[in-house]
């Protein structure tokens, strides 16, 4: 394409454009190709680990319109080429662009549009005052003081005009005979600038990744740090844009002098000159950017099966060389960020809160006023094609308030240009108003799913099942809000101080980053570049002080914002026909564990040969209440067991010695988080014998000599995934025989397997459902010396204590040892849900007496020596 004829470009003009061009492209072009495999190996490394990008929100968000939907039409007056006002049938696309039509009918026919406008880092004004003082600042006029006031750039035909200023491109003229047309095309119109700025950069292809990251170091290269506010449009955009920043000082320092007239003629041709220059730029761009993403397409996929096969150790290399970074980088950097930037970022925080917080305040009335709205005026419920009609426009008219509370902040955060050269607010606003924009759609969107859910069920009040879904939508969009709040301030407070660290530290740090190079290993130096692991942790740690600042604004109530993020608020798919309490999980995702959960399970499920007899646990069962786990104590001979150290807390996977006794049952169990659990036993009678329900009967062995088990219990809450852990728990027996009382004996669990006789207690979980039993261990007295298994039978059978005891052949044949292990197991289901197995019997409470104290009393009469305690 060529210049404009009225421009001030000749040949010489255009071929010195094209060199320079040619040479920032190839400027470009090795940043470019570091950071296109830098991406790649990324994009592999995530794709390997399941990283998920993103944040989980509550609200549902709807799939992305086509680019062909359309979004808004009207007819308006535009100022078109031939500087006349015509009528033109403006339609805006769901890609935000503006196509301008010759009238509705040939938009209807389907002809090509006349005009296709794309507001890219455009600025749209109301006011010919405010558009005339912009035009003035960006025309470098050196006579501009001595030249009589301005008159208007254009005459407008009706009494609303709007002004849309582009950076490098000729201005765009609209003009309207209402006020409300005219507000609602500015809304529409701001929306267009927002996404047209951003919506590209925010991808996560690697492509688009590689470019930013290519931008920034290509800045920087040239000394520039701070956050840059033509870093809008697609990657053709931004490079010129870069292109025309370098570009432009020399061609005002050739080209104004030689523009004569009055200076609304001299302010015209200099600005066509600029679009020229800009046309010829974008245009040689788009050509060599385009080789150029196809030459490093072609280099990264040539790479990927070297990256497949290396992956762990090139993350190796990008570790041990991240570590030799720390030691040059983390003590200058950590003193700079505490004295010169960790101070103000709370002060910087208040100045985001006030506006940000404000425009989602008034967004969240705007969203509660509009559903009670159409609350009101469909009360027969369902969705008809007038109730999605007014969903579809519900708050957009309006959102355009909410937005003016935060472009106060283009204005706030001025005073941040002395400390920080932080100039961009702009991308703040804009990227703020896109994130309430979207969080508005996900309101309306859930709002409408939630509706048409309800409908299938055909609910008998449809106004009440209409408000229930308000009342759901609002809190989850509270939730969300403070989700993306804090998301916004956290990114907000990095992109104002993170380029002071830099400038900062780049005298002293970037001389030596190439001597860093060595350390990487020479195959693998596509993918790990020492500039990335550089700057990765100057960010990491300011992220370490920004996380602080707002998790301690967080913590305060008057910001509205949550402190924890997984106190989760409503779910959606909760029928809105339960007058229920919805259930506080995550939607469509199954609880999480906690990590000392995990932790615990993982040990719980390894093989332990040390240990001389066989444990089998199964202390983590998702069951429904009313299942009964059973715990097993197992035996094993004190010759056999070694001791076993307490931080060694594993399992072997070996069948349990079977008993050959009657399995005695423990059942309706009291479990509490606050104080000890007294457990009551009962035993189901013969088949033979008819069960009679009996007061249950407790049995103490002795005073001051209860079996205790110091044990944590976790509970997985799906609302709260937090450790609860229950006190000491208390098994105690009443002795009602008049029998000798048998000796004291202390039972202490810890972390150590050593196994004692098989008993099995069934414990009933109806409080507790998901139970986790830690390791347990018997912390005995040392005694002068351990006779073997068969002595002790012996010893046992004829000692004068167990009299009163049944016969020791109800006892399972096995060795004696030191220790008890519970096992947690699911219990007979349907002796669960039997209400005749809970019923107790006085025989049965006296089985399980006798059975505990001739536990006790071998234990007591057989102990272990010094050397087997654990």
């Amino acid at each position: 394409m060529g210049a404009s004829s009225s421009s001030l470009l000749d040949e010489s003009k255009i071929s010195y454009i094209r060199g320079r061009t040619e040479a920032g492209l190839k400027n470009f072009s090795p940043h470019y190709r570091r950071q296109s495999c830098v991406a790649f190996f990324c994009h592999l490394k995530d794709e390997v680990e399941q990283h998920r990008a993103g944040q989980a929100q509550l609200l549902k968000q709807k799939e992305p319109l086509q680019a062909s939907e359309v979004l808004y039409t009207d007819n308006v007056l535009y100022f078109d080429d031939n500087r006349k006002w015509r009528e033109r049938f403006v339609v805006v696309r769901a890609d935000y662009s503006l196509e301008l039509h010759d009238n509705q009918e040939s938009y209807t026919k389907g002809t090509p549009a006349r005009h296709k406008l794309l507001p890219t880092g455009g600025t749209v004004l109301t006011s010919e005052e405010k558009y005339t003082a912009v035009v003035d600042k960006a025309f470098p006029d050196p006579n501009g003081s001595k030249e009589e006031p301005t008159v208007p750039v254009v005459a407008v035909p009706a009494p609303f005009p709007v002004y849309l200023r582009l950076p490098y491109r000729r201005d765009s003229y609209f003009c309207f005979q209402q006020e409300e047309k005219r507000a609602c095309f500015v809304s529409i119109l701001n929306d267009c600038i927002r996404h047209q700025n951003q919506d590209y950069l925010k991808s996560m292809e690697c492509e688009v990744q590689a470019f930013l990251k290519a931008i920034h170091f290509y800045r920087q290269e040239k000394g520039h740090y701070e956050s840059w506010d033509m870093l809008v449009g697609t990657d053709c955009q931004v490079l010129a844009n870069l292109v025309m920043e370098e570009l432009l000082p020399s061609l005002q320092t050739e080209l104004l002098p030689k523009l004569k007239g009055k200076k609304p003629e001299r302010k015209r041709v200099w600005f066509v000159t600029v679009e020229a220059t800009y046309e010829l730029v974008h245009e040689q761009l788009r050509e060599g950017l385009e080789s150029l993403k196809n030459e490093c397409r072609e280099a990264t996929k040539q790479q990927e099966a070297l990256i497949r096969s290396d992956m762990d150790q090139i993350i190796n290399s990008q570790t041990f060389l991240e570590t030799k970074l720390q030691a040059l980088v983390s003590e200058p950097a950590v003193k700079y960020c505490s004295e010169s930037v960790a101070p103000y970022l709370t002060s910087i925080l208040e100045e985001l809160m006030g506006p940000i917080s404000a425009g989602f305040q008034a967004m969240r009335l705007l969203l509660e006023d509009e559903l009670t709205r159409i609350c009101k005026d469909f009360p027969q419920g369902g969705v008809t094609d007038e109730l999605q009609s007014a969903l579809q426009q519900l708050g957009r008219d309006r959102m355009e308030d909410c937005y003016q509370h935060v472009n106060v902040l283009k204005e706030q955060l001025q005073e941040l240009h002395n400390r920080f050269k932080f100039s961009n607010s702009t991308r703040v606003v804009h990227g703020t108003q896109s994130q309430m924009q979207q969080l508005m759609e996900n309101a309306v969107h859930t709002f409408e799913l939630l509706l048409q859910s309800a409908s299938k069920d055909k609910p008998d009040k449809p106004a009440s099942v209409m408000e229930k879904a308000k009342l759901r939508v609002l809190k989850q969009f509270d939730y969300d809000s403070s989700t993306i709040r804090k998301k916004i301030f956290q990114e907000a407070l990095v992109d104002i101080t993170l380029p002071a660290i830099k400038r900062n530290l780049a005298p002293a740090c970037r001389t030596e980053l190439q001597s860093f190079e060595q350390f990487v290993f020479a195959d693998y130096t596509n993918f790990v570049q020492v500039e990335n692991v550089y700057e990765n942790i100057l960010l990491n740690l300011l992220n370490n002080e920004v996380n602080k600042v707002v998790k301690e604004a967080a913590s305060l109530k008057k910001n509205n914002l949550f402190a924890d993020s997984t106190d989760l608020q409503c779910v959606s798919q909760s029928s809105l026909a339960d007058s229920r309490t919805p259930p506080l999980s995550a939607p469509s995702s199954p609880p999480r564990r906690p990590a000392s959960v995990t932790l615990s399970l993982q040990a719980e499920q390894k093989t332990t040969s040390r240990l001389g007899g066989s444990v089998s646990e199964d202390t983590y069962q998702t069951h429904d209440a009313s299942v009964i786990p059973t715990v097993t104590i197992t035996v094993s001979s004190p010759e056999s067991v070694e001791p076993a150290s307490p931080l060694h807390a594993s399992e072997t996977t070996q069948p349990d010695v079977p008993p050959t006794s009657p399995i005695p049952e423990v059942s309706e169990t009291d479990v509490s988080s606050t104080k000890p659990e007294t457990i009551s036993s009962a035993e189901d009678s013969s088949a033979s014998q008819p069960e009679t329900p009996s007061s249950t009967a407790k049995d103490e062995v002795t005073e001051g000599s209860p079996v205790s088990t110091d044990r944590a219990v976790y509970l997985n809450s799906a609302a709260e995934e937090t450790l609860v852990p229950l006190e000491t728990l208390h098994l105690e027996a009443d002795e009602e025989s008049e029998g000798a009382s048998p000796p004291k004996a202390e039972v202490e669990e810890e972390c150590v397997h050593v196994v004692q006789p098989d008993v099995n207690l069934t414990v009933n979980a109806e409080v507790l459902p998901d139970v986790c039993v830690e390791d347990t261990a018997v912390d005995n007295k040392a005694c002068e010396g351990a006779p073997s298994s068969d002595e002790d039978r012996n010893e046992t059978q004829d000692g004068p204590a167990l009299d009163a005891s049944p016969p020791l052949d109800s006892v399972p044949e096995g060795p004696v040892g030191v220790a008890v292990a519970l096992t947690s197991e699911p219990g007979n289901q349907s002796s669960a849900e039997s209400t005749d197995s809970l019923e107790e019997t006085a025989d049965s409470v006296q089985a399980i007496r006798d059975l505990i104290m001739e536990v006790i009393e071998v234990e007591d009469t057989v102990r272990p020596c010094a050397e087997n305690k654990p």
